[in-house]
């Protein structure tokens, strides 16, 4: 008789409340950042940020926001179908769109964990083995970081007197992530340490193969969205009565991203990030942040609920596929 498959252990009571007591310190630092302002107006936190929503031109917003959450969720799953079609099976672009929305649909707390079920998705649908397909949403993680960086330091550099002082720091983080980036690349390439074997579990398939123009490759086709939201994000917080040239945001936004990858619901890093960055402003920037981040979230979510019926059906009526690789 087989064994009966071993259940899943649940994470630990610390791990699963860490993003929640990071959520609601951010929520107690904007307060606390809010309060003051709001007192001298002689109104209540709550209302001093309901006279900033209602300042806001929310048809001119959407106008904004939807057009660009759709050409992120187009080039976001071409960089999906990118990677899956280098390191694990080929497969259509169009059969990609499905398997990165209903991704959407669980990013709403966890981005990481999306990008698992990703992985569950096309093992199901394709016969991909599940580890393989991790390995590649690894490697489009570290690409997010390593594009993410240049951005940053290419709008420090042409914006240095324009940013807080404390990005001055990003050329140092950028030879940092170099400096590793070029011992990791050297490392799963087998140019040095070539007796570890380490490097040759499925998890870590994709970096084994991986050339350097395939990062650089990710990284052309991902900052078409970064610049998209450059425009867009200065645009929207111009209507919340904030002025920021595109170059500024050029600077800004790639931090900012980071923080919005820190698990945890309402992308709360995120939206103190603002308030941090522009005190002077606390109630704008913390409206600002909490509808740009969340609203994109959402109607992602709601892209992937378009997608669900062919999802469930690929899934549950549609037998394995064998995975052929690159």
């Amino acid at each position: 008789m087989s064994e009966a498959p071993e259940k899943p252990q649940k994470a630990p009571l610390w791990k699963r409340s860490l993003p929640w007591l990071i959520t609601v310190g951010c929520f107690v630092f904007l307060y606390t950042r809010i309060s003051g302002p709001a007192a001298a107006q002689g109104m209540s936190v709550v209302g001093y940020l309901a006279s900033v929503f209602a300042e806001v031109n929310w048809l001119h917003w959407l106008a904004l926001m939807v057009p660009y959450s759709i050409a992120f969720f187009l080039i976001d799953s071409l960089v999906v179908w990118r990677v899956i079609n280098w390191f694990n099976t080929k497969v259509g672009y169009g059969e990609i769109l499905p398997v990165r929305a209903s991704a959407y649909i669980i990013s709403i707390l966890n981005e990481q964990v999306g990008k698992g079920a990703m992985a569950l998705y096309l093992n199901r649908r394709d016969g991909v083995p599940a580890w393989q397909v991790g390995s590649s949403m690894l490697f489009i993680m570290v690409c997010e970081l390593l594009y993410l960086t240049t951005w940053a330091n290419v709008g420090l550099a042409l914006q240095w007197d324009n940013l807080p002082v404390v990005f001055r720091a990003l050329p140092w983080v950028a030879l940092g992530v170099a400096i590793a980036f070029a011992v990791f690349y050297l490392y799963f390439r087998g140019h040095i340490f070539s007796g570890s074997k380490f490097r040759d579990g499925q998890l870590l398939l994709a970096f084994k193969e991986a050339k350097i123009s395939q990062y650089f490759i990710i990284l052309l086709l991902r900052s078409p969205a970064l610049l998209l939201a450059v425009i867009m994000y200065s645009e929207a917080l111009a209507l919340f009565g904030v002025e920021l040239s595109y170059l500024q945001m050029l600077g800004i936004l790639p931090v900012i991203f980071f923080g919005a990858s820190v698990p945890g619901p309402f992308r709360a890093v995120a939206v103190s990030m603002w308030v941090v960055l522009f005190p002077e402003h606390p109630a704008e920037m913390s409206a600002f942040g909490l509808v740009q981040h969340n609203f994109f979230i959402l109607f992602n979510a709601v892209i992937g609920l378009l997608f669900m019926g062919r999802v469930q059906k690929e899934l549950f009526q549609v037998q394995p596929a064998s995975a052929e690789t690159n």
